[in-house]
């Protein structure tokens, strides 16, 4: 992959249903891909998400549509030796109460 970087995109995704029980979903994707630049990381990470968008029939019978909300960020990767452990991608944030109430899984809850 010459000319290429490593980039790492966050995706913002949207379960919804018009069942009127579903609670709305969202998940957050960290995606890594390479490309020669940030623009062009930026036109791969909406690519991306655009084809990850789906609708589907559940077990109960309902349509769940999952869509893309945003391109949250792109970034370089911190790392592109991953023949090792690698940092990819660092975030940051103001509140824990915030963060916690964001993923459950932090303090155990599972999904």
């Amino acid at each position: 992959m010459t000319d290429q970087q490593m980039f790492v995109a966050v995706l913002l995704f949207e379960s919804t249903s018009p069942a009127a029980s579903y609670r709305p979903l969202y998940r957050e994707d960290v995606v890594v891909l390479w490309a020669p630049s940030l623009v062009d990381a930026q036109s791969e990470a909406e690519r991306h998400g655009r084809q990850a968008e789906v609708s589907y029939e559940n077990a109960m019978g309902e349509t769940i549509t999952d869509r893309l909300l945003h391109v949250v960020d792109v970034a370089p990767g911190l790392n592109d030796d991953l023949t090792t452990t690698a940092d990819l991608y660092s975030r940051h944030f103001r509140s824990i109460t915030a963060y916690r109430q964001f993923e459950p899984q932090l303090d155990g809850d599972p999904l």
